[in-house]
């Protein structure tokens, strides 16, 4: 009956079902000396966590007491600093209205010689048209003259054969 409940309590202990209780009756009975042999495969671990239990740390453990964040403090402190006077100064020390009047006429002025060019560019694109209306003219022209030369030629047979 005993071996039939250990039996039972291992397979819950697999199944991750048992109580605390339930546990320590396994550790008892994997303690003992009086192990069923086919369950002999199971004592090095309830032994392991047994003795697992009780190891400890013995070493020192160094605490660091100084504090090492001042300067993770005084550099953020500088980076709020430049990006503060990096918003302020161009404000501070900017162009006056003299410059940005000096600015804005001079921008201007660019703008109308940029016109000016738009114009010259459009005209010259204007007479480029012109030009290609001419040569297609011309091209024309020069194959309606190379059908004459072959009527001239058709027509001087005909006139020698009579």
């Amino acid at each position: 009956m005993v071996l039939n409940n250990i039996e039972n309590l291992i397979e819950k202990y697999n199944n991750a079902e048992t109580t605390l209780k339930e546990e320590a009756q396994l550790k008892a009975y994997f303690a003992s000396d009086n192990v069923a042999a086919h369950l002999e495969h199971y004592k090095p671990m309830f032994q392991y966590f047994s003795q697992s239990k009780q190891e400890q740390y013995t070493k020192d453990v160094p605490l660091n007491t100084k504090k090492k964040t001042r300067l993770y403090q005084w550099i953020s402190v500088a980076a709020v600093t430049v990006l503060m006077l990096g918003l302020s100064v161009p404000n501070l020390f900017g162009p006056t209205e003299k410059e940005k009047q000096e600015a804005l006429l001079v921008y201007n002025q660019t703008m109308e010689a940029f016109n000016l060019i738009s114009i010259g560019m459009n005209e010259g694109k204007t007479q480029l048209t012109s030009l290609a209306l001419v040569s297609d003219n011309i091209n024309e022209g020069v194959q309606q003259a190379s059908r004459l030369g072959e009527f001239n030629t058709v027509t001087n047979k005909i006139l020698k054969n009579k």
